[in-house]
């Protein structure tokens, strides 16, 4: 992992809250999400991945088993256990997760009548960081979210500093991605003031298709220097690494696709950099 700063960044005293969001469905969300987790802690930063999918990919994607009886964030959204409580060890160093499970598909219609159905996600995390643990402190949580706008969405919204945004190289990309900015600003207008846009990734890259060429320079002039210049290629590898229970980076660190999260991770650390400097 090279291409990583060589020291780890000073990190904040609260963690930088990440929702890795989109509504549209396999874009790379998940693989995202896991992939930056497990290179930020690969220096040294302490990293909280809340699973937010009733699929639970991004659990079982960094080796966390489903298991019956599971206490997850679905319990956590209901009040019926703290975040701290949900928390499980990945078996990756200074990477955790807040799992899921299936139970978080009836989530949206219990919270209804729930007080502060927005910020249940927020209040968790506020309440884990008022009492954190001096051995189990984080500097990023990182959410993932399911593909649509719903209630679970908005709370990692509206808990999250900003959103980071995967977005494949197809046709719609543009389409979709300004569905998600005007949610981005109704959320910001409504329930979370400091919510902003950390960046954009470009997935399932192939510079061989001309398509993904173009989608590039379109996302590239709608939105500038929001677009992250790492780009996620399509990889094999990178779609084999969940059936092990593994990162890519884990499976196959000298992949095009695990250079590629090393890259992102880099980006992702500098202009947090250039964030906490101004």
């Amino acid at each position: 992992m090279s291409d990583l700063p060589t020291s780890a960044p000073i990190s904040p005293a609260l963690p930088r809250i990440l929702a890795v969001a989109n509504q549209k469905g396999g874009v790379g969300k998940t693989t995202t999400a896991i992939n930056l987790g497990t290179a930020l802690a690969a220096v040294g930063e302490t990293v909280l991945i809340v699973d937010l999918d009733p699929q639970g990919n991004a659990s079982t994607g960094i080796g966390v088993p489903r298991r019956s009886g599971q206490r997850s964030t679905y319990h956590m959204l209901m009040g019926e256990a703290s975040l701290k409580d949900v928390i499980v060890e990945s078996g990756i160093p200074r990477l955790h997760c807040a799992p899921s499970t299936m139970d978080l598909l009836g989530a949206e219609l219990e919270l209804a009548d729930i007080d502060r159905k927005t910020y249940r996600l927020a209040d968790a995390i506020a309440a884990l960081v008022k009492k954190a643990d001096p051995n189990r402190s984080y500097s990023y949580v990182l959410v993932d979210c399911p593909p649509s706008l719903n209630l679970l969405t908005i709370n990692a919204l509206s808990a999250a500093d900003a959103i980071l945004v995967p977005l494949q190289c197809e046709f719609f990309a543009l389409e979709g991605l300004s569905q998600l900015i005007k949610t981005v600003e109704r959320v910001k207008a409504s329930l979370n003031p400091r919510l902003t846009i950390q960046g954009v990734v470009l997935t399932m890259f192939d510079r061989r298709n001309n398509l993904s060429e173009q989608v590039a320079e379109d996302v590239r002039s709608v939105l500038g220097d929001k677009v992250y210049q790492t780009v996620i290629p399509r990889n094999v590898r990178v779609s084999e690494a969940p059936s092990y229970g593994k990162p890519v980076l884990l499976y196959d660190n000298a992949c095009v696709g695990s250079q590629a999260y090393i890259r992102l991770a880099s980006e992702v650390i500098r202009r947090e950099r250039e964030l906490r400097a101004a």
